[in-house]
């Protein structure tokens, strides 16, 4: 049973899911909480609005390369239509509501990749390299939400058109309470990278070619990530989360000369203030 606002803070219903996301997120992009806690059958009835900051670190796998660190203003909004979080937009598509303890929510997509891509002076062994810029995706999202465990899938493709390629996210989560203000989420995900996305980022051009490092075509390959998420409520309006995860990279990835690593790691801090 839940308790309401008057007495204890109140959970976060979801997250945005970077298992679906990778990155897709991630990678594809962050996650952070979402607003009230709801059951799995019920719809968001009313606008909510929230301020907050995150920091974030990503090591990614190129050779030499320092983990990449940003500061992550966050405004987030979401109502019956929309869900707006940082760089990152949800349409809310009608939904089928299975039981009362089960729903298929649909949405399309939109965000903006952050650590993503690189320059020639990021690393020596990207010396040379043409700069591989970070991308505007869209896509569609379908979420099984239940009360066992909550089933995603992702699928964006880079608009933007720098590396035109494909994303696809199939991603398992589960929320545990520890007590009224913690909770903790794992999860696993399998993120499919299609062939021109893992040659944009991870090949080596012919005119690109140096000693030491081969020109490299990428073919496409499936990353397998697993996380933990952990959220506690100061109160009903303060709220601070992090998120750690690792991706095992495919052999697609960890074959390219300009990698050393076989895994990503990352970890994000979050603070939200919810009005």
């Amino acid at each position: 049973m839940h308790a309401s606002l008057a007495s204890s803070p109140r959970f976060p219903a979801s997250v945005v899911n970077l298992a679906s996301v990778p990155a897709l997120a991630a990678t594809l992009i962050c996650s952070f909480p979402a607003f009230a806690q709801e059951p799995p059958g019920a719809e968001q009835s009313s606008s909510k609005w929230g301020l907050g900051i995150g920091v974030g670190s990503k090591q990614l796998p190129y050779a030499g390369m320092k983990p990449d660190n940003e500061v992550l203003p966050l405004v987030e909004f979401e109502n019956k239509y929309v869900h707006v979080l940082g760089p990152a937009l949800e349409v809310k598509l009608p939904s089928l509501v299975i039981s009362d303890t089960q729903r298929l929510n649909f949405r399309m997509v939109g965000r903006y990749a952050i650590f993503g891509g690189y320059e020639a002076d990021d690393s020596p062994i990207l010396a040379g390299m043409s700069e591989r810029k970070d991308g505007f995706w869209a896509g569609a999202k379908v979420e099984w939400k239940n009360s066992f465990v909550n089933v995603g899938a992702l699928w964006i493709h880079d608009v933007s058109g720098n590396s035109k390629g494909q994303r696809f996210g199939l991603g398992l989560d589960r929320n545990f309470r520890l007590g009224k203000q913690v909770m903790i989420i794992p999860r696993v995900a399998a993120i499919w990278q299609d062939r021109k996305y893992n040659d944009y980022y991870f090949g080596v051009r012919d005119s690109e070619a140096r000693p030491g490092r081969a020109a490299y075509q990428a073919d496409a390959g499936v990353n397998y990530e697993v996380g933990l998420r952990s959220m506690y409520l100061i109160d009903r309006h303060h709220s601070v989360m992090m998120d750690v995860s690792a991706t095992s990279l495919s052999s697609a990835v960890k074959d390219s000369p300009l990698v050393d690593r076989s895994s990503e790691n990352r970890i994000l801090l979050a603070y939200v203030y919810r009005f």
